[in-house]
Protein backbone atom coordinates (compact mmCIF):
# COMPACT_ATOMS: atom_id res chain seq x y z
CA UNK A 1 0.00 0.00 0.00
CA UNK A 2 1.53 3.46 -0.97
CA UNK A 3 1.69 5.78 1.36
CA UNK A 4 1.28 9.56 0.54
CA UNK A 5 4.86 11.55 1.69
CA UNK A 6 4.64 15.07 2.34
CA UNK A 7 7.12 17.73 3.02
CA UNK A 8 7.29 20.72 5.13
CA UNK A 9 9.68 23.32 4.89
CA UNK A 10 9.61 25.64 7.77
CA UNK A 11 9.87 29.14 6.91
CA UNK A 12 9.93 31.83 8.93
CA UNK A 13 7.08 34.52 9.44
CA UNK A 14 8.19 37.60 8.16
CA UNK A 15 6.66 41.29 9.46
CA UNK A 16 5.52 43.71 7.31
CA UNK A 17 8.76 46.01 7.66
CA UNK A 18 11.03 43.41 6.88
CA UNK A 19 8.87 42.23 3.86
CA UNK A 20 8.66 45.64 2.28
CA UNK A 21 12.59 46.08 2.78
CA UNK A 22 13.11 42.99 1.19
CA UNK A 23 11.48 44.28 -1.45
CA UNK A 24 12.68 47.19 -1.82
CA UNK A 25 15.95 45.48 -1.79
CA UNK A 26 15.00 43.34 -4.57
CA UNK A 27 14.40 46.43 -6.65
CA UNK A 28 17.71 48.01 -5.63
CA UNK A 29 19.66 44.41 -6.84
CA UNK A 30 17.82 44.74 -10.13
CA UNK A 31 19.33 48.67 -10.69
CA UNK A 32 22.05 47.42 -9.87
CA UNK A 33 22.49 44.52 -11.97
CA UNK A 34 21.39 46.59 -14.38
CA UNK A 35 24.10 49.62 -14.01
CA UNK A 36 26.47 46.58 -14.10
CA UNK A 37 25.56 45.24 -17.22
CA UNK A 38 25.46 48.51 -18.57
CA UNK A 39 28.52 50.71 -17.24
CA UNK A 40 31.10 48.19 -15.69
CA UNK A 41 30.44 44.12 -16.96
CA UNK A 42 28.24 42.36 -19.44
CA UNK A 43 29.71 38.81 -18.50
CA UNK A 44 29.14 39.74 -14.63
CA UNK A 45 25.53 42.11 -15.09
CA UNK A 46 24.76 38.29 -16.60
CA UNK A 47 26.03 35.94 -13.24
CA UNK A 48 24.18 38.43 -10.91
CA UNK A 49 20.93 38.23 -12.80
CA UNK A 50 21.02 35.12 -13.07
CA UNK A 51 22.35 34.98 -9.14
CA UNK A 52 19.11 37.21 -8.75
CA UNK A 53 16.20 35.08 -10.50
CA UNK A 54 17.51 31.93 -8.24
CA UNK A 55 17.62 33.72 -5.19
CA UNK A 56 14.28 35.40 -6.25
CA UNK A 57 12.18 32.39 -6.68
CA UNK A 58 14.25 30.30 -3.77
CA UNK A 59 12.57 33.30 -1.40
CA UNK A 60 9.21 32.72 -2.78
CA UNK A 61 9.71 28.90 -2.26
CA UNK A 62 11.17 28.76 0.73
CA UNK A 63 9.55 32.58 2.19
CA UNK A 64 6.49 32.42 4.28
CA UNK A 65 5.60 35.70 2.55
CA UNK A 66 2.19 37.70 2.28
CA UNK A 67 0.62 36.95 -0.81
CA UNK A 68 0.49 40.54 -2.17
CA UNK A 69 4.29 40.36 -2.01
CA UNK A 70 4.88 37.52 -3.18
CA UNK A 71 2.90 38.52 -6.54
CA UNK A 72 5.44 41.18 -6.32
CA UNK A 73 8.61 39.13 -6.13
CA UNK A 74 7.10 36.82 -8.80
CA UNK A 75 6.58 39.73 -11.91
CA UNK A 76 9.62 41.51 -11.02
CA UNK A 77 11.99 38.26 -11.28
CA UNK A 78 10.71 38.67 -15.16
CA UNK A 79 13.45 41.44 -15.28
CA UNK A 80 16.30 39.57 -14.37
CA UNK A 81 14.73 36.66 -16.53
CA UNK A 82 14.43 39.04 -19.49
CA UNK A 83 18.17 40.48 -19.21
CA UNK A 84 19.20 36.96 -19.44
CA UNK A 85 17.36 35.62 -22.16
CA UNK A 86 17.70 38.65 -24.43
CA UNK A 87 21.47 39.47 -24.05
CA UNK A 88 22.67 36.02 -24.04
CA UNK A 89 21.06 34.66 -26.94
CA UNK A 90 22.70 33.95 -30.33
CA UNK A 91 21.18 36.94 -32.26
CA UNK A 92 23.67 36.89 -35.03
CA UNK A 93 22.22 34.95 -36.65
CA UNK A 94 19.19 37.23 -37.30
CA UNK A 95 19.12 39.86 -39.86
CA UNK A 96 19.49 43.32 -38.02
CA UNK A 97 15.76 44.39 -38.82
CA UNK A 98 14.33 41.16 -36.98
CA UNK A 99 16.67 41.33 -33.79
CA UNK A 100 14.21 44.19 -31.73
CA UNK A 101 10.89 41.80 -32.75
CA UNK A 102 12.79 38.81 -31.77
CA UNK A 103 14.05 39.99 -28.73
CA UNK A 104 10.47 41.78 -27.63
CA UNK A 105 8.51 38.32 -28.58
CA UNK A 106 10.71 36.93 -25.68
CA UNK A 107 9.52 39.72 -23.39
CA UNK A 108 5.68 38.89 -24.80
CA UNK A 109 6.37 35.69 -24.04
CA UNK A 110 7.67 35.81 -20.55
CA UNK A 111 4.84 38.08 -19.88
CA UNK A 112 2.22 35.36 -21.53
CA UNK A 113 4.22 32.78 -19.47
CA UNK A 114 3.49 34.47 -16.52
CA UNK A 115 -0.59 35.23 -16.75
CA UNK A 116 -0.47 30.70 -17.67
CA UNK A 117 1.53 30.63 -14.07
CA UNK A 118 -0.80 32.93 -12.68
CA UNK A 119 -4.14 32.21 -14.04
CA UNK A 120 -4.59 35.81 -14.29
CA UNK A 121 -7.34 37.38 -16.64
CA UNK A 122 -6.31 39.28 -19.58
CA UNK A 123 -9.24 41.00 -19.16
CA UNK A 124 -8.44 42.09 -15.99
CA UNK A 125 -5.17 43.07 -16.61
CA UNK A 126 -6.49 45.67 -19.04
CA UNK A 127 -6.72 43.95 -22.59
CA UNK A 128 -10.76 44.82 -23.40
CA UNK A 129 -12.02 46.30 -26.82
CA UNK A 130 -14.45 48.59 -24.56
CA UNK A 131 -13.70 52.37 -25.04
CA UNK A 132 -10.60 51.64 -27.36
CA UNK A 133 -10.95 53.93 -29.78
CA UNK A 134 -10.62 57.24 -27.22
CA UNK A 135 -8.01 55.64 -25.61
CA UNK A 136 -6.44 55.21 -29.39
CA UNK A 137 -6.94 58.82 -29.82
CA UNK A 138 -5.58 59.94 -26.41
CA UNK A 139 -2.49 57.89 -26.74
CA UNK A 140 -1.64 59.34 -30.41
CA UNK A 141 -2.45 62.63 -29.10
CA UNK A 142 0.29 62.52 -26.51
CA UNK A 143 2.56 60.04 -28.07
CA UNK A 144 3.43 62.41 -30.80
CA UNK A 145 4.96 65.37 -28.40
CA UNK A 146 6.83 62.77 -26.10
CA UNK A 147 8.61 61.13 -29.38
CA UNK A 148 9.41 64.43 -30.17
CA UNK A 149 10.59 65.43 -26.89
CA UNK A 150 12.56 62.24 -26.45
CA UNK A 151 14.18 63.00 -30.02
CA UNK A 152 15.15 66.36 -28.81
CA UNK A 153 17.19 64.60 -26.18
CA UNK A 154 18.48 61.61 -28.01
CA UNK A 155 18.94 63.02 -32.35
CA UNK A 156 18.60 59.57 -33.10
CA UNK A 157 20.04 59.04 -36.72
CA UNK A 158 18.16 57.94 -38.83
CA UNK A 159 18.08 54.02 -39.82
CA UNK A 160 18.12 54.30 -43.93
CA UNK A 161 19.77 56.20 -46.34
CA UNK A 162 16.55 57.68 -47.61
CA UNK A 163 12.80 58.02 -45.67
CA UNK A 164 10.49 55.58 -47.07
CA UNK A 165 6.82 54.33 -47.02
CA UNK A 166 7.58 50.41 -46.28
CA UNK A 167 9.91 51.23 -43.54
CA UNK A 168 8.06 53.41 -41.60
CA UNK A 169 5.22 51.10 -41.72
CA UNK A 170 7.71 48.25 -40.55
CA UNK A 171 8.52 50.62 -37.87
CA UNK A 172 4.95 51.13 -36.84
CA UNK A 173 4.59 47.69 -36.45
CA UNK A 174 7.42 46.88 -34.29
CA UNK A 175 7.07 49.76 -31.64
CA UNK A 176 3.34 49.29 -31.33
CA UNK A 177 3.03 45.35 -31.58
CA UNK A 178 6.28 44.09 -29.97
CA UNK A 179 8.26 47.17 -27.85
CA UNK A 180 4.76 48.94 -27.00
CA UNK A 181 2.62 46.01 -26.07
CA UNK A 182 5.61 44.17 -24.66
CA UNK A 183 7.00 47.03 -22.52
CA UNK A 184 3.55 48.42 -21.19
CA UNK A 185 2.56 44.41 -20.49
CA UNK A 186 5.45 43.70 -18.49
CA UNK A 187 5.94 47.54 -16.12
CA UNK A 188 2.78 48.41 -16.37
CA UNK A 189 -0.65 45.16 -16.51
CA UNK A 190 1.99 42.76 -14.59
CA UNK A 191 4.31 44.73 -12.54
CA UNK A 192 2.39 47.97 -11.71
CA UNK A 193 -0.64 46.17 -11.11
CA UNK A 194 1.55 43.80 -8.11
CA UNK A 195 3.24 46.96 -6.69
CA UNK A 196 -0.19 48.88 -6.50
CA UNK A 197 -1.79 45.92 -4.45
CA UNK A 198 0.80 45.65 -2.37
CA UNK A 199 1.65 49.37 -1.30
CA UNK A 200 -0.78 51.61 -3.18
CA UNK A 201 -1.53 52.84 -6.21
CA UNK A 202 1.09 55.94 -5.99
CA UNK A 203 3.98 53.84 -4.71
CA UNK A 204 2.96 51.07 -7.16
CA UNK A 205 2.94 53.61 -9.98
CA UNK A 206 6.27 55.33 -8.35
CA UNK A 207 8.13 51.85 -7.88
CA UNK A 208 7.10 50.95 -11.58
CA UNK A 209 8.20 53.80 -12.96
CA UNK A 210 11.49 53.52 -11.29
CA UNK A 211 12.17 50.37 -12.82
CA UNK A 212 10.81 50.47 -15.95
CA UNK A 213 13.93 54.02 -15.64
CA UNK A 214 16.41 51.68 -14.73
CA UNK A 215 16.16 49.19 -17.71
CA UNK A 216 16.25 52.42 -20.08
CA UNK A 217 20.02 52.80 -18.32
CA UNK A 218 21.48 51.75 -22.07
CA UNK A 219 20.93 54.87 -23.52
CA UNK A 220 23.72 56.11 -20.88
CA UNK A 221 21.80 59.28 -20.85
CA UNK A 222 21.08 60.92 -17.76
CA UNK A 223 18.54 63.39 -19.61
CA UNK A 224 16.71 60.57 -21.21
CA UNK A 225 16.78 58.39 -17.81
CA UNK A 226 14.53 61.55 -16.37
CA UNK A 227 12.58 61.63 -19.68
CA UNK A 228 11.91 57.96 -19.43
CA UNK A 229 10.79 58.58 -15.62
CA UNK A 230 8.38 60.86 -16.33
CA UNK A 231 7.24 59.32 -19.39
CA UNK A 232 6.71 56.56 -17.57
CA UNK A 233 4.41 58.18 -14.53
CA UNK A 234 2.37 59.76 -18.09
CA UNK A 235 1.69 55.97 -18.73
CA UNK A 236 1.39 54.80 -15.51
CA UNK A 237 -1.28 57.25 -14.61
CA UNK A 238 -3.39 56.66 -17.83
CA UNK A 239 -3.54 53.18 -17.02
CA UNK A 240 -4.71 53.70 -13.74
CA UNK A 241 -6.99 55.98 -14.53
CA UNK A 242 -8.37 54.15 -17.36
CA UNK A 243 -7.72 50.49 -16.56
CA UNK A 244 -7.30 49.80 -20.74
CA UNK A 245 -3.71 48.88 -22.10
CA UNK A 246 -4.67 50.01 -25.41
CA UNK A 247 -4.40 53.91 -25.05
CA UNK A 248 -0.44 53.22 -23.09
CA UNK A 249 0.51 50.72 -25.64
CA UNK A 250 -0.43 53.37 -28.71
CA UNK A 251 1.02 55.93 -27.15
CA UNK A 252 4.14 54.03 -26.22
CA UNK A 253 4.29 52.38 -29.72
CA UNK A 254 3.97 56.58 -31.62
CA UNK A 255 6.42 57.50 -29.35
CA UNK A 256 8.57 55.63 -30.32
CA UNK A 257 7.57 55.28 -34.12
CA UNK A 258 7.76 59.47 -34.08
CA UNK A 259 11.01 58.90 -32.41
CA UNK A 260 13.30 56.32 -34.63
CA UNK A 261 11.04 56.47 -38.14
CA UNK A 262 10.13 60.45 -38.74
CA UNK A 263 12.20 63.09 -37.17
CA UNK A 264 15.30 61.55 -37.79
CA UNK A 265 14.56 61.87 -41.79
CA UNK A 266 12.10 65.12 -41.04
CA UNK A 267 14.66 66.86 -39.54
CA UNK A 268 17.79 65.78 -41.68
CA UNK A 269 16.56 67.75 -44.53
Amino acid sequence: MLRRISIRVHAPSWGKGTVIALIAFLIAAISVTEWIFVYRSVGLGLLLALALTVATYLLIVLGRLPSPYVECAESMALIPLYILLTSSLPWFFLRQELVLPAVYAIVLALCFWHVYDKRLSLKELGFRRKNWLPYALYGVALGLPLGTIEYVILHIPPGAPTFQIANLARDMIYMLFFVGLGEEFLFRALIQTDLKRAFGWKWGLFLASLLFMVMHLTWRSVPELLFVFGAAVVLGYMYQKTGSMVGIVVLHGIGNTVLVGILPYLLRY
